[in-house]
């Protein structure tokens, strides 16, 4: 009897594990994982080509004022999920960073920082010219691994300054003998220190330009989602802040070339 009873048993039990393994007993885990996917909510900046490439791919949004603002919302687990540039996720979150128990997973582009001035400004050809010069001469990668940037450069083809025969802004700015750039709290690219100075490799960066110009550098924070009104209004000269080469802004902006690679990517919680 006793036999015969451990044969049922044994008998049940495998048809239990075929059944589960058929989904047999409710959702798979393959199931649930893309159930959750399509519920969650994504903190995004708003303007920004994390919002672009959320909107793309039609998940849910909850826009946000900052990339810093958007890893607040998922540390605090009001969003589900924050889209963030890859060399942001690299300085803000880990191990010894600000946000330790956040991490990346999914790339979801791949994309080229550029600096934006008005449209048909020459101040665009004379920050190509620094930036090659000092490509050249070593300074950019100096100064892209104080920050830890210096993977992400991109070469800087040759450039030589072509000024406007009118309405010139870099003759603008020397006149004026100052250089008022757009930015956001985005580190590595540009944040303040103890002191209360803007500091980073797109700072760092605006300051030789200004030097090379002769006039002094006023770093102003702007809403990012309204640069281009910035500019247009002559509010600031130029946006240097981890600006992603999009259409929109391209076509919306005088850019420089291309120098440093990125990409958008995911954090969660662990």
């Amino acid at each position: 009897m006793k036999k015969r009873l451990a044969i049922l048993l044994s008998g049940v039990m495998v048809m239990s594990f075929a059944l589960a393994g058929c989904g047999g007993g409710g959702n798979t885990p393959e199931k649930t994982t893309e159930a959750s996917k399509e519920d969650m909510v994504y903190a995004v900046e708003a303007g920004s080509a994390g919002a672009e490439v959320a909107a793309e791919k039609g998940f849910k949004t909850n826009e946000v004022a900052s990339q810093a603002d958007a890893l607040m919302e998922v540390q605090s687990g009001t969003s589900d999920a924050a889209i963030i540039d890859l060399l942001m996720a690299g300085a803000m979150i880990g191990e010894g960073t600000s946000y330790p128990d956040l991490i990346h997973t999914d790339e979801l582009t791949t994309e080229e920082y550029g600096v934006g001035c008005r449209k048909g400004s020459d101040l665009a050809s004379f920050i190509n010219s620094v930036l090659y010069t000092t490509s050249q001469d070593g300074t950019l990668q100096e100064v892209a691994e104080k920050y830890g940037v210096q993977e992400s450069l991109v070469d800087i083809p040759e450039s030589t300054f072509e000024a406007s025969a009118k309405d010139s802004d870099v003759a603008a700015i020397k006149e004026k003998g100052v250089l008022v750039v757009g930015v956001t709290d985005f580190a590595p690219m540009d944040y303040k220190d103890e002191s209360g100075a803007w500091i980073g490799f797109d700072a760092d960066m605006a300051n030789i330009v200004a030097e090379e110009l002769g006039v002094d550098c006023q770093i102003v924070e702007i809403d990012w989602d309204t640069k281009t009104m910035e500019l247009d209004s002559k509010n600031i000269d130029v946006v240097w802040n981890g600006m992603t080469l999009t259409n929109e802004v391209t076509n919306a902006m005088e850019c420089s070339v291309p120098y440093c690679n990125n990409a958008q990517v995911v954090v969660t919680q662990k």
